[in-house]
């Protein structure tokens, strides 16, 4: 099942008592984020706010803040559902070069979902039905933590093109607003979007981008996926949706939104123009610092004729984001165990804000595999950004947090088990001497080996008899327990 917008999904959620409407006024500084922060960490509905201060507009928010409503969102059960669907196209694809891509894909029913990702370019759409100067000063955008440098969108769908490939691009940056038709943007040092900056820079002058704000969840979903530079986020969301994005050309640029946003700011990027954006109560937990950004001129805003304002808030964890997070975990997956086909299973912990931590466990077949794990997952992409992978034997169920502190826990020698090393270090990392560049740290937590250097005997683990199991499971009733 796929919804046709974020207000589709938001009726979705209120038929099943999922969402909550707040009709008393509140107030969009700080006032919102301290209700929010009690509600996610309550295991609280979504909230639409209908009476915000000083907007004509209501602020929906939560949406995706529990396992219930992040499988709603996507469409699915379970998001294994999703990785289960990758896992086919993978397996197929070893194939596909004997059968022929275009003319066999109809053939395959596990291929036939790939004919329905492709945008769908329209020419009306519903974000365009008001086109309006820009006043950001209008929308409910929150303020959210104390020492935040201002006023920020949470949600922001940025949508640049690549002058060289003309492919476009779809991130998730935080925007600071500066006035009313200009604002920061986070394009930090590891991002796709500030690779397609820095191209522009070499060129001079001004880069088009697009920001929507709101859209179906699959589609809000994508723009935080880590995706590679050559997939499009809006196909990414065609193939989780199973069916096509609409989009729709901007009225000021070449660049397309989906038509199915509840606002849209067009505008560019002067290169040659920074400004002081921050500070940030950031998903960290922490105030991420003030640091000189891009600035984002609005040149026009379009929007439908009755939006409501999508926004999220982020700080220590749990937060909403916590559950975008652990999609990923479960649907990028299968693409981990292309290129390491000994991994089992990953988890990475709520209080490892997504990336800090990640723990892993593997089918080991030689000495020193779980050590080459951790080296092949820091070379994959953003896993250059985990600070600690702990490895464990493919009998542990890496989501069991405390079987696995067991294992660490009485499992490792420190002169053999622990790896050190150094590289790269995601933007926001607070801890590190230098930023974007610091340590981390590997920790081998799995069976040893005599072949790995340990002459003597390892102990098994205490198990009950599966007779005895059996027995106690028969007579359980009448023990009186």
């Amino acid at each position: 099942m796929h919804y046709e917008d974020i207000q589709d999904f938001m009726e979705a959620l209120e038929k099943k008592g999922l969402l909550k409407r707040i009709k008393t006024e509140v107030d969009s500084n700080l006032e919102i984020t301290e209700i929010v922060d009690r509600v996610v960490k309550s295991n609280g509905p979504a909230l639409l706010f209908e009476n915000v201060k000083n907007s004509s507009y209501p602020v929906l928010i939560n949406i995706f803040g529990s396992y219930e409503r992040l499988n709603m969102a996507l469409g699915i059960s379970n998001t294994d559902d999703i990785a289960n669907i990758i896992y086919d196209i993978i397996d197929m694809s070893k194939y596909i070069k004997y059968i022929g891509l275009v003319n066999k894909i109809k053939s395959i029913p596990k291929l036939s979902r790939l004919l329905k990702v492709f945008p769908r370019k329209v020419k009306e759409a519903p974000c365009q039905e008001v086109v309006e100067e820009p006043d950001l000063d209008k929308l409910p955008i929150l303020k959210c933590w104390p020492k935040d440098g201002g006023r920020f969108i949470t949600l922001p769908l940025v949508i640049t093109k690549d002058p060289e490939t003309n492919m476009q691009n779809m991130g998730m940056y935080r925007m600071q607003v500066f006035d009313k038709k200009t604002t920061g943007m986070h394009w930090h040092i590891h991002k796709d979007g500030r690779e397609i900056y820095l191209k522009y820079k070499k060129m001079g002058g001004k880069m088009p981008v697009s920001v929507a704000i709101g859209s179906d969840p699959a589609t809000i979903y994508s723009a935080t996926a880590p995706l590679p530079k050559e997939i499009d986020e809006m196909l990414f969301s065609g193939f989780i949706r199973n069916s096509p994005v609409d989009i729709v050309k901007c009225k000021t640029n070449d660049l397309y939104v989906p038509a199915n946003s509840e606002f849209v700011l067009e505008g560019y990027v002067d290169v040659n123009e920074m400004r002081e954006e921050g500070p940030f109560g950031d998903h960290t937990g922490y105030y991420s610092l003030k640091d000189l950004y891009p600035v984002f001129h609005v040149e026009c805003i379009t929007r439908k004729k009755n939006p409501v304002y999508p926004a999220t808030v982020v700080g220590k964890p749990p937060m909403e984001d916590c559950y975008l997070g652990k999609a990923t975990e479960r649907i990028f997956l299968p693409f981990i165990k292309m290129i390491c086909p000994e991994v089992i299973d990953i988890d990475f912990p709520l209080e490892g804000v997504f990336h800090n931590c990640l723990i892993v466990s593997i089918n080991k077949e030689y000495p020193g595999q779980a050590k080459k794990v951790m080296n092949a997952l820091w070379g994959m992409g953003q896993m250059m950004y985990t600070k600690l992978i702990i490895v464990v034997d493919k009998n542990v169920n890496p989501h069991d947090y405390s079987t696995v502190a067991w294992k660490v826990f009485n499992n490792i020698d420190a002169a053999r088990d622990i790896v050190i090393t150094e590289g790269p270090l995601d933007a926001l990392d607070h801890a590190s001497p230098l930023p974007f560049y610091g340590h981390k740290l590997g920790i081998d937590a799995t069976k040893k080996w005599k072949s790995e250097g340990h002459s003597r005997d390892w102990p098994d683990d205490i198990e009950m008899t599966e007779e005895i199991k059996e027995l106690v499971d028969r007579k359980w009733n009448e023990y009186g327990i």
